[in-house]
């Protein structure tokens, strides 16, 4: 690796524990809208459904925004790719990207069951 690649790389990194900050939000958001499902469910509280509603968007929206930017990620590593790189290499890199765009059409699927369940019928997770 040259300078401009490691320098490349540590700025991922860097992006990538950022994200990891994001995530932890996330799952205390996530936790506190399990709570407020569960006293909604127990005590029919409607401020708490709503509550619950717009917290679970925002956590799907703020999900797809980082699902895209890994798949952006995995593209870039595609377009990057050389033809003296390896079969296994250019195999790996496009299942990684075909795995990416996955993610980002379930967290799609996700945020609009989120946005269009006023009920709260469906179980939604991104386990």
């Amino acid at each position: 690796m040259n300078y401009n690649e490691i320098s490349n790389k540590l700025k991922e990194i860097d992006i990538e524990d950022h994200i990891w900050l994001i995530y932890v939000g996330i799952i205390l958001l996530s936790w506190y809208s399990n709570s407020l499902e569960r006293k909604y469910f127990i005590y029919n509280d409607l401020d708490s459904k709503d509550k619950y509603r717009k917290i679970i968007i925002i956590i799907f929206s703020i999900l797809v925004i980082v699902y895209i930017y890994f798949f952006q990620g995995s593209l870039d590593d595609i377009f990057s790719l050389k033809p003296t790189d390896g079969i296994k290499k250019i195999k790996l890199t496009e299942l990684s990207a075909i795995g990416s765009l996955l993610i980002v059409i379930s967290g799609l699927i996700f945020l609009y069951i989120a946005y269009t369940d006023q009920d709260i019928d469906v179980e939604i997770a991104f386990n």
